[in-house]
């Protein structure tokens, strides 16, 4: 019989999963074929990769427990302007889980040798949730490889999520996977894992992961590209750590000034009426994070306005 504590665990990753699970489903119907495709082995991990569209490159990193399929209902406005490369991360999607444990600096470390061996010398990085946690990895162990870096639904320690998701964080493991089989998450998982039956393997290694208490520690100091975070209005993480973190980019210390001359370089952006399970695929998400990646002003400043009062 379930414990309340597993019955929470299995509402929790529902919660997480049926979003993703709506977006890997919306993709079987919207599949875009990639113009190129294929897996990349670093460190023993065998990491799949899709390319898409042409223009400026952009690494898209996905969530834990999704996979590169989750942002096709956003791919199109990506790849309009973007050459979008998108990697199933470790144990994720088509990358197999193998022996090693999940670990986001290792993550972190990999794929900046993955996309050296793409053949990219610098590109955008946009992660979300553990993603996020990866792209920030690769930013600090590799500041010349990434010209713009986008952090959405990410902390920089693991304080920042509210504690009654720490606790339920702590709770994953492979005794949730019977409660997942059958649903449109465990489906997903099951038709594109090189090993469908290491599903439990995969919650019990994240569970690893997430129990460590620097799970998420970031040397935020070591950014030294443009970063922007962004965040739903309801998402995970403490509000007072998202404004901490923003501060530690150089933000959020005075008024930027009449003609901007104080803005800082990084941007914070918090989302209207968007959860931690909605923000991924939002695409109100996509229109902030592109205008910072492309270097865009967000507003005129007033002196420059032809409006006159009368």
């Amino acid at each position: 019989m379930w414990s309340v504590a597993r019955t929470t665990l299995a509402a929790y990753a529902l919660a997480i999963t049926l979003p993703i699970a709506q977006a890997q489903e919306q993709a079987m119907t919207q599949a875009m074929d990639p113009a190129a495709s294929g897996h990349v082995e670093i460190n023993g991990v065998d990491y799949h990769y899709q390319i898409h569209g042409e223009g400026e490159p952009l690494l898209l990193l996905h969530g834990g427990l999704g996979t590169l399929d989750m942002f096709v209902p956003i791919l199109p406005s990506l790849t309009a302007t973007r050459q979008v490369v998108a990697i199933d991360m470790h144990g994720h999607g088509r990358t197999p889980l193998g022996d090693r444990a999940i670990n986001l600096v290792e993550m972190g470390g990999d794929l900046g040798r993955v996309i050296d061996t793409l053949g990219y010398e610098q590109i955008d990085v946009m992660g979300y949730s553990m993603g996020g946690g990866v792209a920030a990895q690769i930013a600090v162990q590799n500041p010349d490889l990434v010209r713009r870096l986008v952090l959405v639904s990410t902390p920089a320690a693991k304080d920042g999520f509210y504690p009654d998701i720490v606790n339920q964080m702590h709770q994953i493991s492979a005794q949730v996977a019977d409660a997942m089989r059958g649903t449109p998450m465990h489906e997903a998982y099951a038709a594109v894992a090189p090993v469908a039956d290491d599903f439990p393997r995969l919650l019990d290694a994240l569970g690893d992961m997430v129990r460590r208490p620097d799970v998420y520690e970031l040397e935020v100091e070591k950014l030294t590209m443009p970063v922007m975070l962004i965040y739903g209005d309801g998402d995970m993480f403490r509000l007072e750590h998202v404004v901490e973190f923003y501060k530690r980019l150089g933000g959020g210390r005075g008024d930027a000034g009449w003609m901007r001359e104080n803005m800082p370089t990084n941007r914070l952006a918090i989302l209207p009426d968007l959860t931690h399970y909605e923000v991924f695929m939002s695409p109100v998400m996509v229109e902030t994070a592109l205008r910072f990646l492309d270097g865009a002003n967000s507003g005129p400043a007033w002196s420059q306005s032809e409006q006159t009062v009368r």
